[in-house]
């Protein structure tokens, strides 16, 4: 598992390894049942707070990402497939906002931006 934390990033650095390993189990980077570090040693590999570590993994577990078993550590959840379709729905949603937002700058008509949309859809079949 690979994490990176950025100090000169805005988001707070829970919300950065939440985020990170969020990305790696919807990839398939992280299988599920797979172990992921201790909170303590993923605390100590990045040199942050035991308590920054916790936050992440307690917000990855509510959110079910990821789930914990006593005194054996925390596991990559099997992938809820509604989950990752909502993930996946988000995220189309906020490229969608992105497109129309450029769409927009550039004067470009509802007809183009749909002719634009199908010639993309065409391209991938």
């Amino acid at each position: 598992m690979n994490i990176l934390i950025d100090n000169k990033s805005g988001a707070p650095i829970y919300d950065q390894i939440y985020s990170q390993i969020k990305a790696q189990i919807i990839s398939g980077a992280l299988q599920a049942h797979e172990l992921l570090p201790s909170i303590r040693g993923l605390a100590k590999d990045l040199r942050i707070s035991f308590i920054t570590t916790k936050r992440a993994y307690d917000e990855l577990e509510k959110d079910g990402f990821i789930y914990t078993i006593q005194a054996k550590g925390c596991y990559v959840a099997p992938k809820n497939v509604e989950l990752l379709r909502e993930e996946h729905l988000k995220e189309i949603e906020t490229h969608m906002a992105r497109i129309v937002q450029l769409a927009s700058a550039c004067d470009l008509s509802r007809e183009e931006l749909l002719d634009m949309m199908n010639f993309a859809l065409e391209e991938r079949v």
